[in-house]
């Protein structure tokens, strides 16, 4: 009997990987909030809305009862945006299956908390459930991915049986999976690098070129790594697949919401604008404003982050942003 997998979730991310893994010979069972949606995945087997061209295969069932997804599931996967991961938890807790692995595939950090997932998990699910909890990381576009286009990611555990279990779960010959130990420093790798991507997309915007862009992903690595640091991450791991690897796909691929919500920005657009024209979550303006007070908390000097948390909810100019960052008193490359 096929293994049975359960997905919260039934957005572009959700989706790719329901269909990875029913090609593997997995049942996959999915929530979806909007009983529209469920009813033209389960009736057509497409989901134009978040992943357009892509069938999903008939070992993919849809419902909008979160009791009837997790039933007899022996992995959950959370493929809900980062501020609701908290309310979907507290939902599914009642029927998540004694024993079941439990996936979180979202990258951000809890608005109100500043707590990245897993300890938002922690706190609803109990600390000793924290050896269940896998994060699933890196640079890895939905759209790509659901193509089966060669992708490379990383699981995440502080208990490495259950980050093997979940490289196993996923690994096929297009999506290779490595395991790290430092669920901290993916966790963040995965958050942060969406600040940086949308100051690439509004270098972008406002017709800067390459060397600008190079210039932000490079320092961006930097406060990503300072921070990462300081909160008790291991500083290669932002060298790796969830750090240097994911920052670079969202801050070049106009599949980057992150992008091209920065690109409208640059452009002259409002933030309420640029996120109406992108449709779906852009997760790096909530955390903006997440690091930047982690970064004030921890006095960690992040002034990228600083700078597009003023374009974003202070009304800074973006081309004063940049001069704001340009004209900075000097300072040594390494500090």
């Amino acid at each position: 009997m096929s293994k049975q997998i359960g997905i919260l979730g039934a957005g572009s991310w959700a989706t790719s990987l329901s269909v990875l893994l029913a090609k593997k010979g997995y049942l996959v069972r999915m929530w979806s909030i909007l009983p529209e949606l469920a009813s033209e995945i389960n009736e057509t087997r497409k989901n134009e809305s978040f992943l357009p061209g892509v069938e999903v295969p008939s070992g993919v069932q849809v419902s909008v009862q979160i009791e009837q997804v997790l039933e007899d599931v022996e992995a959950v996967i959370f493929g809900v945006p980062s501020h609701a991961f908290r309310e979907v938890m507290i939902k599914a807790k009642p029927y998540l299956p004694g024993g079941a692995m439990v996936v979180n595939v979202a990258k951000g950090i809890e608005e109100d908390s500043l707590c990245r997932l897993s300890q938002v998990f922690a706190q609803e699910a109990g600390p000793e459930m924290i050896k269940r909890y896998v994060v699933l990381s890196g640079p890895s576009h939905a759209e790509e991915v659901g193509r089966e286009i060669p992708t490379t990611v990383v699981s995440s555990s502080s208990c490495m049986e259950s980050a093997g279990y979940v490289q196993d779960l996923f690994m096929c010959e297009h999506f290779r999976v490595y395991t790290n130990p430092d669920m901290t420093g993916v966790e963040l790798g995965g958050a942060l690098k969406n600040i940086i991507a949308l100051g690439t997309g509004i270098a972008d915007g406002l017709g800067y070129g390459d060397n600008s862009k190079a210039a932000l992903m490079t320092r961006g690595l930097a406060e990503i790594s300072r921070l990462g640091m300081a909160l008790g991450a291991n500083p290669l791991t932002f060298a790796g697949l969830s750090g240097v690897g994911d920052l670079i796909v969202t801050c070049t691929s106009m599949h980057s919401r992150n992008r091209r919500a920065g690109i409208a920005i640059g452009q002259g657009k409002s933030v309420e604008q640029a996120l109406t024209e992108v449709r779906m979550v852009v997760e790096g303006v909530r955390t903006t404003r997440a690091a930047r007070q982690l970064a004030r908390n921890l006095r960690v000097e992040m002034p990228i982050t600083e700078q597009i948390h003023r374009v974003l909810f202070e009304g800074l100019s973006p081309a004063v942003a940049v001069k704001n960052l340009m004209t900075r008193g000097k300072t040594h490359e390494m500090e």
